[in-house]
């Protein structure tokens, strides 16, 4: 079987894992550190989504790390299966946390001028928190896609 880039169980993979992690852990702290936060619900819901992201990545850097070391091969059926359900509905929580706070943002920001008026609101970083959000779900978007093509390969 052809060896794909962010296969699981390889550096390549590790270091997918790892950047996923380092995106979501920067967005959530962005957005946390900001004040006021928690009165949108969409903010709280990236938090959320971004919080499982990390968890899940994480499990998964780790797993790689496992096989490194231990010179493992996870590409078998069932561990293939359970990455692919688990990447697409991550991917698909940060897609859909993403998206709605960048709703928020662009209408409070662009639509209203509402940044403009409460100079109090750190809407900037709520933008480069949402950014790195989108950042996340490109990085899960292509583990998603690797581990798919790994699967129709069994």
């Amino acid at each position: 079987m052809k060896e794909l880039i962010g296969s699981p169980g390889t550096v390549s993979g590790l270091t997918l894992r790892v950047t996923q992690c380092a995106f979501a852990a920067a967005s959530i702290a962005l957005m946390v550190s900001a004040s006021g936060f928690s009165t949108y619900t969409a903010f709280c819901y990236l938090i959320a989504s971004m919080g499982l992201q990390l968890l899940w990545s994480f499990g998964l850097a780790c797993l790689d790390v496992y096989a490194l070391r231990r010179k493992r091969d996870l590409q078998n059926p069932v561990l293939v299966s359970l990455f692919v359900v688990g990447d697409w509905v991550t991917a698909m929580l940060s897609l859909a946390a993403a998206c709605s706070s960048a709703g928020i943002i662009v209408l409070y920001a662009r639509d209203l001028d509402f940044c403009k008026a409460q100079s109090h609101i750190p809407c900037r970083q709520f933008e480069i928190s949402i950014i790195l959000a989108f950042i996340t779900w490109l990085l899960i978007a292509m583990s998603s896609h690797v581990m798919f093509w790994i699967l129709a390969s069994f």
